[in-house]
């Protein structure tokens, strides 16, 4: 089940970005594809009510990040 899902851009830019799933045992780092299962799953949470956190890119995220793109 999906608590929480937060938008991470990457290298600051408001057109990378992946999603950062909070689930009530894990949390994934999903690509922003719509062939994604997990992905889908996001969209199924906004359609049932889920908000999307969605933080203005501030400077360079880490590159561990980087992977989730």
């Amino acid at each position: 089940m999906i608590n929480s899902v937060e938008k991470i851009y990457i290298e600051g830019e408001t057109n990378k970005f992946c999603f950062k799933i909070i689930t009530d045992s894990e949390i994934i780092f999903v690509p922003n594809s719509e062939e994604n299962r997990h992905y889908q799953a996001i969209q199924e949470w906004i359609a049932a009510g889920g908000i999307v956190i969605d933080n203005a890119p501030s400077g360079t995220m880490d590159s561990r990040w980087w992977n989730c793109y």
